[in-house]
Formats: structure tokens, sequence, C-alpha cells
């Protein structure tokens, strides 16, 4: 089934979730196309396509939201990619002031886990002076219908090249936020990361922060999601070791500790997939073992 077809389908699930009821149809469109979805936004005389006609009325996410945000609440969905066990609806709440705020909806025991993890490190976040890291602010963590709903507050995004330099201050600073003792972010990818106007850092997705790792295991996870665009997961993984210290240098770490802080966090990502019930690289004797294997046997 093409990737398309499979996010049309679940766009079509995420509706019947979220719009429930028998509420005055209202039309949306999915954009740029049904090819290529990508979001399902309210319909515009120029939109494309046909309309797809989602229900409103007292029963639907959007009225929640407008409630728990005390203005009126256009929705914006996501039309989220291919199986994966941490996907969840997405959505955009827009007021008539612009866009208020990103809403996560977590509809499976493990998603409600993350995004409680992802409220309370927030939370965290937002009594730490921080002078390098801006992270979202939680607008709204609760309970509509059995789902959980965190709302965070739009980071002003722009797209464009991170210095080295920057991302590197942004993870030590991470690393170190107070009483909790080398913290990482968990997923610090270049699509969670972006330069703010002011040389800050914007980071979002705190689901899976974390403490008690080594230093420097976000640094190691930037550079094999990097590396996993262009390579496949054995040599993505290989080139993790090969570079572990220019890597890693930058938070002190020798040779010998840039290595062994590389092949540990490979382990942990397989753990984390196994906890997930998850493989997206298949077992890890295909993709992890080979690597760790022959450094095992070079010591």
């Amino acid at each position: 089934m093409s990737d398309a077809r499979v996010r049309l389908r679940y766009l079509g699930e995420t509706l019947d979730l979220l719009f429930p009821g028998s509420g005055e149809a209202r039309p949306y469109s999915v954009l740029p196309h049904s090819l290529l979805p990508r979001r399902l936004a309210p319909r515009a005389w120029w939109h494309p396509g046909r309309k797809i006609m989602v229900p409103s009325g007292e029963a639907t996410i959007a009225t929640y939201l407008s409630e728990v945000l005390s203005a009126p609440v256009r929705v914006v969905l996501h039309v989220r990619p291919a199986l994966r066990i941490n996907r969840k609806p997405i959505l955009e709440a827009h007021t008539p002031d612009g866009l208020a705020a990103f809403v996560k909806i977590g509809d499976t025991d493990r998603v409600r886990e993350l995004l409680a993890n992802e409220a309370r490190t927030l939370h965290l976040l937002a009594g730490v002076p921080l002078k390098t890291v801006v992270a979202p602010s939680v607008l709204h963590h609760g309970s509509w219908r059995g789902l959980s709903v965190l709302a965070l507050s739009p980071l002003p995004v722009r797209r464009g090249r991170i210095p080295a330099d920057l991302l590197v201050d942004a993870i030590d600073e991470i690393s170190r936020i107070p009483d909790r003792g080398s913290a990482w972010h968990g997923d610090f990818s270049p699509w969670n990361i972006a330069r703010g106007a002011d040389g800050r850092l914007l980071v979002w997705d705190w689901e899976r922060f974390a403490t008690g790792v080594p230093p420097g295991f976000d640094a190691v996870h930037h550079f094999f999601q990097r590396a996993l665009r262009r390579a496949d997961p054995v040599t993505a993984a290989r080139a993790c070791l090969a570079q572990a210290l220019p890597v890693l240098a930058p938070f002190g770490l020798s040779a010998a500790e840039a290595k062994l802080t590389a092949i540990r966090y490979l382990i942990a990502l397989a753990d984390r997939h196994a906890a997930d019930g998850h493989t997206p690289f298949g077992p890890p004797e295909r993709w992890l073992n080979p690597v760790v294997d022959f450094q095992e046997t070079l010591t």
C-alpha cells in the first residue's frame, strides 16, 4: 500500500476519533493534494481536489480546544506517516489571532505515557533559566473522551543552517539541567530543532527526555539520524563509531570514551525499540550486532 493511501486511511480513523457526532458537516481539504497528503485544513475556494466533510458540534475536539484555549478554534490536522509505534494525531489550533497551539492526542497507553513525560519535562524546563535552548510551554494537559490532550505553545520556527557551536551549547545545556544529572532530550533530531531569530536553539518534542545517560547521547543521536538519511542502518551505525571522537570531543570525551558512548547509545536505541515493540531498522542482530560484535573482537 502506498504512503499516500496509508496516510489517508489513518486520517479517516483520526476524523472518526476526534470529530464524532452528527453536527453540521463542514468542508475541509487535503493539502497540498491527495497524492501527497500532509494536512487537512478548512476548505478555501482555491484548494484543489474534492471536499472532505467533517462534522462539527459540541462533541468534537475543536469545541474542546475552544473551551480550554478560551477562543474559537479552527483545527488543522497533520496527516501522519506510515505506521510508527508513537504515531498519534497532531493538530494545529488556530484562533482569530493566528496559530495558538500545537496539540498532541494520546490515543494509546504508550503515547499517553510519552505525552505525560513531555508535560512533566516542559513544566520542569519552565523553572530553569536556560540561556541557549528554547522549549515550548504547556498550555493545557488534560483528558477528553478517554484521550489525553497536550496543547503546547507554538515556537517561531524558521529553517536554515544551525551552527555547530550552537548545537554543542544546546546539548551541553540540556545535559546540565539542575538536579537531574546527565539529562538528554532523547530525540535531538534535525527535524526537532531550529535556530531562533535571537540566535538560540528552538527545541521541541520532549517526549523522550530522560536522565542518567552518558554525556553526549544527544550528539550521537543527532549524527545517527542525519546518517540514516543517506545510508542504511548498519552503515549509519558504523559511522557513529567511526566519527565518535569528532562528534563527542566537544564534550570532553577521549577517543575511548567517545567510542564507548556511541556503542552505549546504539544499544540504548535498540532497547527503546524493543520496549516499544517496534523495529524500524529490522532486528538488532541485523543492524546492531555486527557493529558491536566487531568492536568486542578488537578489545
